[in-house]
């Protein structure tokens, strides 16, 4: 009957899809295969394994490579993932500065650039700077815009993933709802994925510093304060995309202070407020320094400044206040640190470990590990590539790579 034509015509589709998406994963995590192997791994008849292998031989995702060893007969092909069938454009965006990256499908960074913003500025100021920027990636690369298969963006504020979209962040100015994709939409025809900053470094910070740990915090100490969660082994956004939110916990008033301090997200007593970067700068300045951002605070720090040491100091206990609440709810395994402030010594890390040990239940910390981020400044960009990849090649896009 033609409803059941339909239908068995739909299931073969379906499951089409579904090898084709199992195959080329085979391929993207590094392995080099031969036909028998993949068909072998993917548990396929062999000549539907060969038919799902040369369509993706064919759209370019896999491509030949060296023979394999012979045992007296003819050596046979090998195949391999092609990094090189497009690029990806990556824009890691922080408060104050931004990192824009080329990549290869493998997530390698082919060229980067570095250069301050304010994300404050609103989306078309900053939006405009990443296009540029990425119109120049591409240039250095010699690629064009038809080799972009997909592009990643992270932001410094609450994301919406489905729709990548800010929603209601504290402080970027004229970003709430804001069509980001759509930003793009008139110069790329490809995927467009949009996430928290402090979600995009978890992603990279746990695959590639730490790979066999299920349970991780990753807290970003720079202008502001925030921090990503890794569940089960992959990033936890919540039911909103708010997850992670530690810069605007309220803290009871910590000892020293008379009053909650104003953040800049309208609230008092915030943890970024007295501990941000933005913070600290506003505090050296009450002291009589010369400071005005972040970086400012930076200099006095490698420079000696006492002043800017304790401050430093002071925040990492207030920080471990958060963290600490946050380990007895989480039961992480790691707190991994990074930003600005935790690239400078030790006095930060010092002092979250040393409330958290003080605070926490014993059986959360007695295997926890509160150490600086391996990757640094390369954990967005890193976790971004590998987001984007995610989509790009997920069962309900790949087919869209491999044609009809």
């Amino acid at each position: 009957m033609p409803t059941d034509d339909r239908g068995t015509a739909a299931h073969l589709s379906r499951s089409g899809v579904s090898d084709l998406f199992h195959i080329a994963t085979m391929f993207r995590t590094g392995a080099t295969l031969t036909r028998a192997d993949v068909v072998r791994r993917s548990g396929l008849s062999r000549s539907t394994a060969n038919q799902r292998l040369d369509a993706l031989i064919s759209a370019g995702l896999v491509i030949g490579t060296e023979s394999g060893s012979s045992t007296g007969g003819r050596p046979a092909n090998l195949y391999a993932f092609n990094r090189s069938r497009g690029v990806l454009l990556l824009a890691d965006i922080g408060a104050t500065a931004m990192r824009a990256a080329l990549c290869d499908l493998g997530g390698e960074v082919l060229s980067e650039i570095d250069q301050d913003t304010d994300i404050s500025s609103g989306p078309d100021a900053v939006l405009t700077q990443v296009s540029a920027n990425f119109a120049e990636l591409l240039t250095r690369g010699g690629r064009n815009r038809s080799d972009v298969l997909g592009i990643g963006l992270d932001v410094p504020g609450p994301v919406d993933f489905a729709t990548g979209r800010v929603i209601s962040p504290p402080i970027m100015t004229g970003w709430d709802r804001f069509d980001i994709p759509g930003w793009f939409a008139t110069d790329f025809d490809c995927s467009v994925v949009v996430e928290k900053d402090v979600n995009a470094m978890a992603v990279g910070e746990h695959r590639f510093s730490f790979p066999e740990v299920a349970h991780m915090i990753m807290l970003k100490v720079g202008t502001g304060v925030g921090s990503g969660l890794i569940a089960s082994g992959r990033v936890h956004r919540g039911a909103d995309g708010a997850a992670g939110d530690i810069g605007h916990i309220r803290l009871a008033l910590p000892e020293g202070w008379d009053e909650e301090p104003l953040c800049r997200c309208g609230n008092y007593g915030c943890v970024e407020a007295y501990a941000g970067g933005w913070a600290m700068a506003r505090d050296l300045r009450f002291a009589g320094k010369d400071v005005q951002n972040v970086n400012d605070v930076l200099h006095c720090l490698r420079s000696g400044d006492t002043t800017a040491q304790q401050l430093l100091r002071r925040s990492g206990r207030i920080l471990g206040l958060a963290v600490a609440d946050a380990v007895s709810l989480f039961n992480p395994s790691v707190v991994a640190v990074c930003g600005q402030l935790a690239d400078t010594d030790e006095l930060l890390l010092a002092g979250i470990r040393e409330i958290v040990y003080q605070r926490s239940l014993p059986l959360a910390t007695r295997n926890l590990q509160i150490v600086r981020s391996q990757l640094g400044p390369r954990a967005g960009l890193l976790g971004l590539s590998l987001l984007l990849s995610a989509e790009i090649f997920s069962i309900q896009r790949i087919g869209a790579l491999t044609g009809p």
